[in-house]
């Protein structure tokens, strides 16, 4: 018989029975169904008190499942799941919430023994009997009632909300945001196992950054569902594997599991010349920037993903996708130009006073706290959202491949997936024979009969990857990214991570996914405080500057500064200076550029000149070498005074520059 034993006992009891606890989840033998094939069978594993286990395998493969047993809303078909009482447990609500209660007040709602003990100290107060409200209230200091308001209001900062408005009905907010507060909900909680499915899915890059600093330092035992590679390295220390039924356990962090399965993997199958193939092209990708010192950041990024490139490419050994962005039609230059653009929405102005001109082979990444309006800066390259101020020129034979932060949600739930993708890929595919749009949908995982099965059907990730297979079908020359890798699981985050390494045109990336954003873009750019800047400096530097925000205290740009400049003001004046060191630098990359092709000319000339020198034929001169050479020659003097004039400028300009 299938059994789970579990018991509740009383706070104080709790914690001190966790403190004696070695075990605190066993399964044994655990078969658990869910449909006609086993989810598991025959598991087992040991989880132990303070560890904090990344659960981790593909889509479908019975994550959730796992927690959801744990969380007891499952039994075991067979098998057992000893769980030693008093343990207190906390996870983040699916359900989103639909009232008019302040969303603080919903937060605080995490602490239940907190809650009750509000609730006795309010009835001691109503029979005025002043014994109890004497335990009442001692009960409640040892709570942390005191604290609780400011506790709940630092959860909901480092999750993104906006101070100004805690206080609001939490049905005011979006989806996106309530499961945000259902986060912070659980995080409230003080709990003995904290059991979190996907959390960061909702979340921006600051927010997941803040994330993984609070479950560093979180106490207890921590189970976590993830396909962020990065945010499983940095959290645990221990991978639950679940794949075929079973559960296999691999003690470190998400990469230690990576090189250990890898191992194992790489005994079985012979993967050395694709490892090979595939080291050989970043490696030479990587050498096209290491000397230049304005990608030298990006260069290193490039050169930490490669280091672990042997394990991820064994790992796609079981891998069902094999795709590629096809070649784009043409790759005109620039694909888009924005000139001083102010965005936003009716009288909302969101980001001013921004420029910049993307040409084929862009790798950029938006960066920015939640709000900020990364999605509007992106939409507005896209065209979806007219500037309110400022021109956006894109080429004739543009081509956007765009992919939002919601596109799973616009295909028709009762249509097919070929049906999707020959109603959605535009021109090309409607002449594309069926054979080739079911080839097109297998390479990403939607093989035979798959294609015909009704959308409705489809899981998130499911729903993604036909997403993602429509807009490659449309062969775009700029793909503009928002949030792509949610509901993907590593194995279609990897495809897609090297998919983007190929890929001939402009990206534009938003991602919460710092494995992406660090393998595929080559410059940042962070929006803040109404401004769209350049980022000079890669993920590290700006974790830390989030780090250091954090350690500093609220930040000032709520506020009018010590001079009384006001906010938008200020926000002009930072802009044109920024504006100025944007268009000097973006002039100083030009030169550079020039100066190496006119290197490489006179190089040549020279040569050209030795060689006819030694034949003796004069070629060269009739074929005017010399004047040519002399004109080179004239070029480079030109473009180097420049170049030093420019690097003068720059110095002075940069110690004008906002501090971000």
């Amino acid at each position: 018989m299938a059994s789970r034993k579990i018991s509740m006992l009383t706070v104080t009891s709790i914690h001190k029975q966790s403190r004696r606890i070695a075990t605190v989840i066993h399964l044994r033998h655990v078969r658990l169904r869910r449909g006609p094939e086993p989810l598991l069978d025959s598991a087992t594993a040991s989880i132990l008190r303070g560890e904090k286990v990344g659960i981790v395998g593909r889509n479908g493969s019975g994550k959730s499942s796992l927690l959801a047993l744990i969380k007891g809303e499952l039994t075991p078909d067979q098998g057992t799941l000893e769980i030693p009482g008093g343990l207190t447990f906390a996870a983040v609500t699916q359900e989103l919430p639909d009232s008019d209660r302040p969303v603080i007040e919903h937060v605080i709602d995490g602490d239940v023994t907190l809650r009750r003990c509000e609730y006795a100290l309010a009835e001691a107060e109503r029979r005025e009997d002043g014994i109890q409200h004497a335990q009442a209230l001692a009960d409640f200091d040892q709570l942390g009632g005191y604290t609780a308001r400011s506790r709940a209001a630092a959860l909901l900062d480092g999750l993104g909300f906006d101070s100004q408005r805690i206080d609001q009905p939490i049905k005011e907010f979006s989806g996106g945001l309530r499961m945000r507060a259902n986060l912070a909900k659980a995080l409230m909680c003080p709990s003995d196992v904290l059991l979190l499915d996907e959390p960061t899915n909702h979340l921006d890059l600051d927010a997941v950054l803040w994330l993984e600093r609070w479950l560093q330092s979180y106490p207890g035992t921590l189970l976590l569902v993830s396909h962020d590679r990065d945010f499983l390295d940095a959290v645990i220390n221990r991978v639950l594997h679940v794949s075929l039924g079973t559960l296999a356990a691999y003690s470190g962090n998400f990469s230690d599991f990576e090189t250990q399965r890898a191992a194992r993997l790489a005994q079985q199958q012979a993967q050395n010349e694709k490892i090979r193939r595939e080291a050989d092209h970043v490696r030479s990708f990587v050498e096209r920037f290491r000397a230049k010192a304005s990608k030298a950041r990006q260069a290193q990024s490039r050169l930490k993903w490669l280091e672990r490139l042997p394990t991820l490419v064994t790992q796609r050994v079981e891998h069902t996708f094999d795709w590629q962005f096809l070649e784009p039609r043409k790759l005109p230059v620039p694909l888009v130009s924005l000139d001083r653009i102010s965005a936003g929405y009716g009288d909302q102005l969101i980001i001013e006073d921004f420029s910049l001109s993307i040409p084929p082979g862009a790798r950029i990444g938006i960066l920015g706290r939640n709000g900020a309006g990364k999605s509007t800066l992106i939409k507005s390259i896209a065209g979806q959202l007219p500037p309110l101020g400022g021109t956006v020129t894109t080429a004739p034979d543009i081509e956007v491949g765009f992919f939002a932060q919601l596109e799973v949600d616009q295909l028709d739930a009762s249509s097919t997936a070929i049906l999707e993708l020959t109603r959605r890929g535009g021109t090309v595919v409607a002449q594309w024979p069926e054979q080739q749009k079911r080839d097109h949908l297998g390479s990403f995982g939607f093989k035979g009969d798959r294609v015909f099965e009704s959308v409705k059907h489809f899981s998130g990730g499911e729903r993604a990857r036909l997403s993602l297979a429509i807009l490659v079908a449309r062969r775009p020359n700029l793909l503009l990214l928002d949030e792509p890798t949610n509901h993907l699981d590593l194995e279609m985050r990897d495809s897609l991570l090297l998919a983007l390494q190929e890929f001939s045109g402009a990206v534009i990336l938003v991602s919460h996914d710092r494995g992406l954003l660090g393998s595929v873009c080559d410059e940042f750019w962070l929006v803040r405080d109404g401004a769209a800047t350049r980022f000079d400096g890669d993920l590290q530097d700006y974790a830390q500057s989030l780090a250091r925000d954090a350690r500093s205290g609220p930040s000032n740009s709520s506020r009018r500064n010590e001079d009384g400049i006001d906010r938008r003001e200020q926000r002009r004046r930072d802009a044109a200076v920024r504006q100025q060191l944007s268009a000097l630098r973006t002039e100083f990359k030009n030169i550079e550029r020039d100066l190496e092709r006119l290197a490489t000319q006179r190089r040549e000339l020279e040569q050209e000149m030795l060689d006819s020198a030694s034949s003796s034929t004069g070629d060269a001169a009739v074929r005017g070498v010399p004047q040519r050479l002399g004109a080179v020659v004239k070029q480079l003097e030109a473009l180097e005074e420049r170049w030093l004039e420019i690097g003068g400028q720059l110095e002075s300009a940069a110690a004008r520059e906002p501090s971000r």
